[in-house]
């Protein structure tokens, strides 16, 4: 519940940790996590790998980092890197792809939450003739934000490893999208060489994600994290709210995906055909605990929904964007489906 007056649905990263969690955190045992010493750090990585089925993890401060690294391992000089144009590491990283390599970004349509199946065939067919750069790399990511987090499945993944590169999946909510879809983070990663996860998104731990994948990988993958600044120290106090999101905050989820789609009716019952992902997800492809949608004056909503106080953000120019998480309850739902439902056109 809401513990400050305020309806805060701009981001499922704003969670406060829990009682229990905060407790789990303060007991953490510790070492040098530099050194590999950290037991907590190790604990969690292990048990990541185990949820997706990859032989190892690391445990990196932030998701930009994890996809960052997962680019830097897979992406050689002069290739391209097949990316949808509105995934997060294509256009909510600051930049950093540009910034931090030396290959091209080859970006797709990903309308509906997947690459564009089509070119990114041809680009693959084209640098194998020798006309194009090779493909280094292809990059999806579950679920996907820009389309209103649509759950993607394993066959839409399982299509893109089959072009041939390897895919590396930008899993921030896969947990989410594990829960919406009734299977595992395993079945949904089974064949990315790389998978990044968040804990401090959905699952509400503070601070931290995961990249996944073949050991040698892995262990390449921490060199670059200490290139990145990533390296750390007593980090188990953090892991451990990581740990403990694993432990307890999965099965939760399905709460947070019931108030969105609260929210995500009362949207489409003011703006019909407004809110993003909704064909997609007519034909079978579930939304989970994102509401996005296009409105012709979105600051002026936003202003509307904050004297309510109930606090959105902007996916976009244009667009609205909700989020639920575990701080969000069913009260907290009822004042924003009033906000929405008495706002302007």
């Amino acid at each position: 519940m809401s513990s400050r007056g305020v309806v805060d649905l701009r981001s499922d990263t704003l969670t406060q940790p829990t009682e229990p969690m905060r407790a789990a955190m303060a007991t953490a045992p510790v070492g040098d996590d530099r050194y590999g010493e950290d037991p907590t750090v190790n604990r969690l990585e292990d048990r990541f790998a185990e949820l997706v089925d990859k032989p190892a993890a690391v445990y990196v401060p932030s998701g930009t980092m994890g996809n960052q690294i997962a680019l830097r391992l897979h992406g050689t000089p002069g290739s391209n890197v097949v990316v949808g144009r509105r995934q997060h590491l294509m256009s909510y990283e600051s930049g950093a792809t540009g910034w931090n390599n030396t290959f091209q970004i080859y970006a797709v349509d990903d309308t509906g939450g997947v690459v564009d199946a089509a070119a990114a065939a041809e680009a693959v067919a084209a640098g194998r003739g020798g006309f194009w750069p090779a493909v280094s790399l292809i990059c999806l990511e579950n679920t996907h934000l820009a389309s209103g987090g649509l759950a993607l499945g394993a066959e839409e993944l399982a299509a893109a490893a089959g072009l041939g590169p390897p895919v590396h999946l930008d899993g921030a909510r896969l947990f989410n999208a594990a829960i919406a879809r009734e299977t595992t983070a395993a079945e949904l990663a089974s064949t990315a060489s790389t998978v990044m996860s968040c804990v401090s998104k959905g699952l509400g731990a503070p601070v931290g994600s995961l990249l996944a994948g073949p050991a040698d990988l892995v262990a390449e993958a921490r060199l670059h994290r200490r290139r990145l600044g990533g390296a750390m120290r007593q980090a188990g106090v953090i892991a451990a709210g990581g740990m403990y999101a694993l432990d307890h905050h999965i099965d939760r989820l399905a709460d947070d995906h019931a108030r969105a789609d609260r929210l995500g009716q009362v949207v489409a019952e003011r703006w019909p055909g407004a809110r993003l992902g909704e064909a997609e997800a007519a034909c079978g492809r579930p939304l989970t605990n994102v509401v996005a949608f296009r409105h012709p004056d979105s600051l002026g909503l936003l202003d509307h929904l904050r004297l309510a106080g109930i606090r959105v953000g902007l996916l976009a120019p244009g667009i609205v964007r909700l989020v639920t998480h575990l701080d969000v309850g069913d009260a907290d739902i009822d004042r924003a489906v009033a906000a929405l439902a008495s706002a302007p056109e």
